[in-house]
């Protein structure tokens, strides 16, 4: 079964970040952070920044999804707070 993030968009609705399938969390510059799925599908996370070598937002992403996966297949939405502002999320 799929599991999701239930991650806040600034200014918009929560939006449903899939945990399933993911190889890599990347963090591509100061603003903005990239999952990347086994389909080659990506989601692109615009947020506030952080500092010039912090990984503070893709760890918490990965420790949210880490956690969501630990949890029973009957919760398939775990609510995420992330430690910085999100602006944007694309999926590709």
């Amino acid at each position: 079964m799929d599991k999701f993030l239930s991650m806040p968009v600034d200014g918009q609705t929560n939006f449903l970040v899939s945990v399933s399938d993911v190889i890599a969390i990347t963090r591509t510059n100061d603003t903005t952070t990239v999952i990347t799925y086994n389909s080659s599908n990506t989601a692109t996370i615009t947020h506030a920044s952080v500092a010039p070598a912090g990984r503070e937002f893709r760890d918490s992403l990965q420790s949210a999804m880490t956690a969501a996966l630990a949890t029973s297949w009957t919760n398939v939405v775990a609510a995420y707070v992330p430690p910085k502002v999100v602006t944007d999320i694309v999926i590709a």
